[in-house]
């Protein structure tokens, strides 16, 4: 009965996700085939390695690589790292909790471009930011913080945009966790920090796994941030395959969608791995 039950169910689901496998699975498999030299929308298709020699040889492609990496992880590592403070100060009610709370996570409610927009006109020449610190006396004149070398600015635009969500999935799973537990952590001599590594961490590292491969993603291949306030000396991936694509050079714009992919995976593959690894047997 069990079996025939669960069949039954798959069948059901079945149209569902074949349209979405489908779909999917035809854009990657387009994807990896023209970074390879087919379904070439200029001149004739047929296999080469040419596209991947020419752009993996190229000081451009690298730093691009090592950009957004740079930008996905950092993004994905200081939004846990907030969230999770957060998440435990709102792990129990108290009153404005509920106020506090969708203040926290209304920037999901913002565009990214509407975010970013704002965020250019805070930092801007004349903007709040710096007519602040001239007030304060911390800035002689107003001073260029748009578009930094280093990408701050973008790194706390993203963190601004992704830790609700982080705080979202952190807090059900901090919320989860039984009194009873951390008291008799507690009882055993476990400090806060103690008990946050070794039973709150151990007890939410799935949670902690989803925001950590989510928001890298995000953040690896983002295009919004990146044009609005991003450095004006480095091209993230998102741009470059974005630059290619204006020129028509599709199998170029290919090859460098393929490497978002395949970071994304291995990304998310060392991110889920590390958290597990570093709070592995943390309750034993």
């Amino acid at each position: 009965m069990r079996l025939g039950r669960t069949a039954t169910i798959l069948l059901l689901l079945t149209p569902g996700i074949g349209l979405i496998v489908f779909f999917i699975g035809a854009v990657i498999y387009i994807a990896i085939a023209q970074s390879f030299g087919y379904y070439n929308l200029l001149g004739e298709s047929g296999y080469s390695l040419e596209f991947w020699e020419t752009l993996t040889g190229r000081k451009a492609y690298a730093r691009s690589v090592r950009y957004s990496l740079y930008v996905g992880f950092w993004s994905a590592i200081l939004s846990v790292a907030l969230a999770y403070p957060l998440a435990l100060w709102l792990r129990k009610p108290f009153t404005g909790s509920l106020t506090v709370s969708a203040i926290l996570k209304a920037p999901l409610l913002v565009h990214g471009i509407v975010a970013a927009f704002l965020f250019l006109n805070v930092i801007s020449f004349h903007g709040i930011l710096n007519q602040f610190m001239v007030w304060t006396g911390i800035f002689d004149e107003p001073r260029r913080l748009q578009n930094d070398d280093n990408a701050i600015g973008l790194l706390f635009l993203q963190v601004w945009k992704n830790m609700p969500f982080a705080l979202l999935l952190l807090t059900g799973a901090v919320q989860a966790i039984s009194d009873d537990v951390l008291h008799a952590a507690q009882d055993l001599g476990a400090g806060a920090w103690a008990r946050f590594r070794k039973v709150i961490a151990p007890l939410s590292v799935s949670a902690m796994q989803a925001a950590l491969i989510i928001i890298f993603i995000g953040a690896l291949a983002d295009f919004t941030f990146q044009t609005t306030i991003g450095p004006t000396n480095r091209q993230s991936l998102a741009q470059y395959m974005t630059f290619f694509k204006e020129r028509g050079r599709w199998n170029d714009a290919a090859v460098v969608g393929v490497t978002l992919m395949a970071l994304s995976l291995v990304g998310a593959i060392v991110l889920a791995a590390a958290a597990r690894l570093i709070f592995r047997g943390r309750l034993r």
